[in-house]
Parts: structure tokens; sequence; C-alpha cells
């Protein structure tokens, strides 16, 4: 069965914003997102799927016990979306204003990437394989 208000795919994150409004804007300007639909209000929407390539993710906004990262002081996760031109994404964000946290660069572990943090405080790698490397060459134990 499919639902097209729900992707079928493995994960599908929420993230929560203060402004879900303002978060769909500015994920659109400095990321490329794009905005699938929005539910609430249409002038203070609650919620809004967003998708860039195959990758999908739902924002949604505060309320009681769900709070952002600009808002609480720190985050606790981060998100990696893969990009088929890193170096073309990474300028622009860096020219839209967006805050660099990571410069791109090339992973022991074999990935070109760069960090970034939204204007709410969510922490973002955007990243392409740049070549195979087997884990255990960087140092990682197998299960």
């Amino acid at each position: 069965m499919t639902n097209r208000s729900v992707p079928a795919d493995i994960v599908l994150p929420h993230i929560v914003y203060e402004d879900v409004d303002l978060a769909s804007r500015w994920l659109a300007l400095h990321f490329g997102f794009v905005e699938h639909y929005r539910y609430g209000a249409p002038d203070n929407p609650s919620g809004a799927q967003m998708r860039f390539g195959h990758a999908v993710f739902m924002l949604r906004s505060t309320r009681a016990g769900c709070t952002t990262p600009a808002l609480s002081g720190f985050y606790t996760q981060s998100l990696t979306v893969f990009v088929d031109d890193v170096d073309a994404h990474y300028a622009r964000a860096r020219k839209e204003g967006a805050k660099i946290v990571e410069e791109l660069h090339e992973t022991e572990y074999g990935e070109r990437q760069y960090g970034v943090v939204d204007y709410d405080g969510h922490h973002w790698l955007f990243s392409r394989h740049a070549r195979d490397v087997d884990p255990t060459e960087w140092g990682a134990i197998m299960a």
C-alpha cells in the first residue's frame, strides 16, 4: 500500500521549530529544501512536510515538553543529508549566511561533507561519498 501523505521510507524524522513557516522558508533558501505540504492555520502552520531529492522529513511546531535546540541551549541529534554536489551546496549555504560549524572537508571514513547549524539550532551534515573505505581502516570495531 502507498500513502501520498506519508512516504514509505525507513525513517521519517520530525524536527521541532518555533515557527514552522519561517523554518520552511529558511530551509528552502539556505539548503534548497522544498515544502511539499503544510497543515494547521495558513498564517501559522503547526507542521509541514519537506523534501530534498529522496529525503523527506517533517517540521512541527514547539509545544509543552517539545522545544528547539536554540531554546534549550543544546542539540541532541544531527541529520545527514546526501547531496550530489556538496561543494555547490556548501557555497549556497555560506552565501545565504548559514552558520557553518564544520568546514567542507573529506573525512577519514570517505565522505566529503560540511556541518551547519540552522537558525533554530539544529545541526545538519551535508555529504557525498568521496571514496570507499573499509570501517576497520579508520579504527571502527566491527560488530
